[in-house]
């Protein structure tokens, strides 16, 4: 049996540092840095509600078709932000970035407005 197979052996053969090992190796992160489960939650369920509350300010201030086009632009501005931030975050382009969040916000919109129309849902 070779060296390799010996490490990964021992490696394995505890779970935990297994685990910790194939995060840092495969990974590249330090499961010491992460944050906590709960933390990760709470913030990711604010972002939700905040990404949600964007369209719908319109509707608040106004209504009819000028509301609709606010919303959809309200959206595709914040779309594009939070791609092009989280382009910034991980050093990549901010274009692409925001232009790749855009894309599939603007996917989702489709896809749930088509399934709207295939159940026969209707807005008046």
């Amino acid at each position: 049996m070779c060296s390799s197979d010996l490490l990964a052996k021992a490696i394995f053969a505890d779970p935990a540092h297994a685990l910790d090992t194939k995060a840092r190796e495969e990974l590249g992160l330090n499961p010491e840095e992460l944050g906590s489960p709960w933390g990760v939650a709470i913030s990711s369920f604010v972002s939700f509600a905040l990404g949600a509350i964007v369209p719908v300010i319109p509707y608040v201030i106004g209504s009819g078709v000028a509301a609709f086009w606010a919303a959809v632009i309200a959206a595709a501005v914040a779309l594009f932000a939070i791609g092009a931030g989280v382009g910034l975050l991980t050093g990549r382009s901010f274009v692409r970035g925001g232009l790749r969040q855009l894309l599939i916000g603007a996917l989702a919109a489709t896809a749930t407005f088509g399934i709207g129309r295939l159940i026969g849902v209707s807005v008046s």
